[in-house]
């Protein structure tokens, strides 16, 4: 774990709302202390519902690797997985998670996590798989987010 690593996710995720590109979730693979998948939310401008920050930096790590399987890595993130986002990182076998700010703080700008994750996850299952850092940068992230008034989807 090393918050320098948090650090570029949230960095990722900066760059992603102040190009309107979609929420306030960056994120970063890591692998041998080498991050290797950067991504963020690009839902808006891809006009795509599935192009969360995890997945975008899972196309990455995975294209940047030459494989579709991440074991041995780890990510980071600034917000806790949404279902589909932690199905995905299970598929990728990516073993450990970091997370800034939390399934229902994400709610509080505006998403509907909780809601998603009522119906479809127990996140007790995964163990000691979740761990959060870093979530006073996020928190700062999430209110940066919520005073540009950006679209909600």
């Amino acid at each position: 774990m090393k918050p320098e690593y948090m650090d570029a996710a949230i960095q990722e995720a900066f760059d992603g709302i102040h190009s309107n590109h979609g929420g306030p979730f960056g994120c970063v693979i890591v692998k041998n202390g080498k991050i290797i998948g950067r991504g963020h939310n690009r839902v808006l401008i891809d006009h795509d519902p599935t192009a969360h920050g995890e997945v975008t930096a899972i196309r990455d790590a995975g294209r940047n690797l030459g494989t579709h399987d991440l074991s041995g890595c780890e990510m980071y993130t600034t917000g806790e997985p949404c279902p589909m986002c932690l199905a995905a990182t299970m598929w990728a076998n990516i073993g450990k998670v970091y997370y800034g700010c939390t399934i229902e703080e994400n709610s509080i700008i505006g998403f509907r996590d909780a809601e998603m994750d009522e119906i479809v996850g127990d996140r007790k299952k995964t163990g000691d798989m979740l761990e959060q850092l870093g979530h006073d940068k996020c928190v700062d992230l999430f209110h940066e987010y919520n005073e540009m008034n950006a679209q909600r989807y």
